[in-house]
């Protein structure tokens, strides 16, 4: 086994978690706040756009049963990567699309992912997902972890997460746990 750590922003981490604990090879995925220069924030904090930070996920995996690459993948195809500080209604620069790369081996494989997609025309604009190299890593509030499993019939839940995870779940059927 070799356990390595992720960690990617793609708007909303209720969704993100939701999605990347069902892999197969994933072990842990703490929502979390990272890429900014606030220490320890709050939700409120980051809610209010000044710390900098962006609401993000920490993936644990095991190499030996998931890359790196399959979780690029994950990202790139569950949220848009075009759309600067913003997912559907979740706006504001805590929402942004970023890859907090732990390894120079991430940071290559980021940006050759990044560079395959645009020249196939993925996506109908230019992808503007933010790569940084990874720094801290804040985890977010108790009642964050583990929420949409907790709260499913909460309107968010309902109208945002529970639909991204049904596309999810079609799209990566042969790699859930």
């Amino acid at each position: 086994m070799k356990v390595s750590k992720a960690t990617f922003g793609s708007g909303c981490f209720w969704c993100a978690e939701a999605m990347y604990k069902q892999l197969e090879g994933v072990m842990e995925v703490m929502p979390g706040y990272s890429g900014g220069h606030t220490k320890n924030p709050t939700y409120e904090e980051v809610c209010a756009g000044n710390t900098g930070h962006a609401e993000v996920i920490q993936v644990t995996y095991d190499e030996a049963l998931i890359d790196y690459t399959k979780l690029l993948e994950v990202f790139f195809k569950t949220h848009d990567p075009t759309s600067l500080n913003r997912q559907g209604e979740d706006v504001g620069t805590q929402y942004r699309s970023i890859i907090l790369w732990h390894t120079e081996n991430q940071r290559k494989q980021a940006l050759e992912t990044i560079g395959s997609l645009r020249a196939v025309n993925a996506f109908d604009k230019d992808i503007v997902t933010e790569l940084e190299g990874f720094n801290v890593f804040y985890e977010a509030e108790e009642y964050h972890k583990n929420y949409f499993e907790l709260n499913p019939e909460k309107a968010y839940c309902s109208a945002v997460v529970r639909p991204k995870v049904a596309k999810f779940e079609k799209v990566f059927k042969n790699s859930l746990k």
